[in-house]
């Protein structure tokens, strides 16, 4: 699982994960205008979400590509919970056959509350957390190749 692709000639749909033993936070975006919006929080037991539903969320909105948050300590050693989150896009990519990258994803849920007591979001953390990986990875993608 890399980081990021090294170019796109076409906009890309992505889904991107906030991984969690368990909840995991679900968001959607498309890079032509680098924007993502909060969608679902999928419960899973011990980091195993419901494949059924994770499914039915891919054939819903059709992504190209996924996108992983990587909890790194913030010394940036890795934690248990990316190792996992890892193993979870490898298993993503498998299954469903579409390319997985990985980023990092530190201080995104303290983020997401912050916009909540702000009030300047609704829903939950962990999806709201999912938009912001998503965010943060678009921002780091190469501009877009004219075909």
């Amino acid at each position: 699982m890399e980081a990021y692709p090294q170019k796109y000639v076409k906009p890309v749909k992505v889904l991107a994960f906030d991984f969690g033993t368990k909840r995991i936070g679900v968001a959607y975006g498309q890079s032509l205008t680098g924007t993502a919006q909060a969608l679902a929080i999928l419960p899973a037991k011990d980091g195993i979400p419901d494949w059924d539903k994770l499914e039915k969320l891919v054939s819903e909105w059709r992504p190209d590509a996924f996108v992983v948050g990587l909890p790194w300590n913030m010394d940036d050693t890795e934690s248990e919970l990316l190792i996992r989150a890892r193993k979870f896009g490898n298993r993503l990519e498998g299954r469903l056959h579409k390319p997985c990258y990985g980023i990092d994803e530190r201080l995104t849920s303290f983020v997401a509350r912050g916009e909540l007591l702000r009030g300047e979001s609704t829903g939950a953390v962990d999806s709201l957390a999912a938009r912001l990986i998503l965010e943060a990875w678009f921002a780091g993608l190469p501009p877009l190749i004219p075909s």
